[in-house]
């Protein structure tokens, strides 16, 4: 039996039926092959996303880390630097340099925010406050030769005892002079820290009084020097120095030459020996001050032949002669070049150099040709290894003049002034003696030597402002002494 055919709206009916279903079927196909897409490409990229994201946070974990350890770093650095600067403050203050102490330390960036470092500089700030003007007519000036370091050696009955014990100082009575002026508040300053120098609009220098001198009240000002820091051959088989050497260090010390032939470096005079005692007392000395070494040239300086009388072998002495014959090996240059190394030195420890005339000469005496000759030769062998000076130290304690002014009719006077000297020093037993003009400077001096000593000891006691003879007097000196 055969079915009836379909109408046409049944037709229509079933035609939009199956629109409907296969646009449905690909509607669920199109989804399952979107789905599909989206998984394949996100496990693809997972891995990818998950280690980013693992590195991230490394990365992110390791930052604060190093910067913990930077961070402390530089925290310790600043910090070594800040205790380090507060540790050159306080050398500068024991000095009474102030003014630099505070200017180092507000140096130092973000000052403000160290508590340590501003009361530091509040502490030296009330100091300065608290400091008094020296009195800078009134400073003794004291003076050495070379120390007596072997006294079995010089105190021997030879020919050149008697000179030891007049003019010379044993180590022992200069220690217990360095402690003892230390323990009464003397702190050495410069001969030029007593005046302030100016220059005018032609170059010519001028002094007048430093009032702005200042100490703790209760410190005395005083200036020092040393005679003939030459090693005379005189002195070479007396248990002096042979020279002065620089140390490894940087340091002056002294060479010295035992009788068995032991060779010792030390301190041993006064200039190494003074320099390790105010690195242990820097409030011993004002700014660093050190004191003036009076240099002749004839044997050479520092224990070293730099004369040109050995180069040329004129008029040489006999013992210059025999000195040279014992030493067939001597290199003048190389002589003059350690000089050099020793006295740039000795002028970085704080010392001062001043001529004591090349030979030694009586300038009292002497007429103005001789003195005018004796200086070429300073020039000629001293200056040139020392450098130029303005002071000049008369050997003997002889002076160009009386305790009056210099005048422009003293002719020794205008020809050292034309050299360039402007600071003159004598020899006076007063407790002090000091004349500032507007051209010059001088002072007296006062030796701390066996003869002032026993005198002052026995007859007036002029040394007692400075120190109790009987207290370092050295009982291995032969008594009495005088200069006869």
């Amino acid at each position: 039996m055969s079915k009836a055919p379909l109408t046409k709206a049944e037709i229509r009916r079933r035609r939009k039926r199956n629109a409907i279903i296969v646009r449905c079927v690909l509607g669920l196909i199109l989804i399952l092959l979107i789905y599909l897409v989206v998984f394949l490409i996100t496990q693809k990229l997972l891995p990818i996303i998950k280690g980013q994201n693992e590195t991230t946070a490394a990365t992110t974990l390791a930052i604060p880390e190093s910067s913990t350890e930077e961070t402390t770093e530089a925290q310790n650095v600043v910090g070594d630097r800040k205790d380090e600067l507060l540790a050159q403050a306080d050398l500068l203050a024991a000095g009474y340099d102030y003014d630099a102490a505070i200017d180092l330390l507000k140096s130092f960036d973000d000052y403000e925010n160290y508590p340590d470092m501003k009361e530091a500089v509040a502490g030296y700030e009330g100091q300065k406050a608290a400091c008094v003007p020296v009195d800078v007519t009134k400073v003794p000036h004291i003076f050495y030769h070379s120390l007596i370091n072997d006294p079995d050696r010089v105190f021997d009955g030879d020919s050149d005892e008697h000179g030891y014990n007049v003019y010379m100082t044993t180590i022992e009575e200069f220690d217990k002079i360095t402690q003892t002026m230390y323990d009464e508040g003397y702190v050495f300053v410069r001969l030029r820290d007593l005046v302030i120098e100016t220059k005018d609009e032609n170059g010519d220098v001028h002094y007048e009084p430093n009032n702005q001198l200042m100490l703790p009240a209760g410190k005395k000002a005083v200036v020092i020097s040393v005679d003939d820091l030459s090693y005379y051959h005189y002195m070479d088989d007396d248990g002096f120095p042979k020279k002065l050497v620089v140390d490894a260090n940087g340091k002056v010390k002294c060479l010295v030459v035992k009788d068995d032939g032991t060779e010792l470096i030390g301190d041993f005079d006064v200039v190494p020996r003074l320099n390790s005692f105010l690195e242990e007392h820097p409030d011993g000395a004002y700014k660093g001050a050190r004191g003036l070494i009076a240099m002749t040239g004839y044997d050479g300086v520092f224990g070293y032949r730099t004369d040109s009388d050995y180069r040329d072998r004129l008029a040489l002495q006999a013992d210059q002669q025999e000195w040279l014959d014992r030493h067939p090996d001597f290199d003048f240059d190389a002589e003059v070049e350690q000089a050099k190394i020793v006295a740039e030195a000795i002028k970085e420890s704080g010392w001062e150099f001043a001529s004591h005339t090349w030979g030694h000469i009586n300038v009292t005496n002497a007429d103005l040709d001789r003195i005018m000759r004796d200086h070429e030769k300073w020039k000629e062998n001293v200056e040139n290894i020392v450098g130029h000076t303005d002071t000049i130290i008369f050997a003997f304690g002889a002076d160009i003049g009386s305790w009056t002014n210099y005048t422009a009719d003293n002719e020794k006077y205008t020809y050292l002034r034309g050299q360039g000297f402007h600071f003159f020093c004598n020899v006076d037993s007063s407790p002090f003696w000091v004349q500032i003009t507007d051209d010059y400077v001088r002072q007296g001096r006062r030796n701390l030597d066996g003869y002032l000593m026993y005198k002052s000891m026995t007859v007036d006691n002029n040394l007692e402002d400075l120190f109790h003879v009987e207290d370092v007097f050295d009982p291995v000196r032969p008594t009495p002494i005088s200069y006869e």
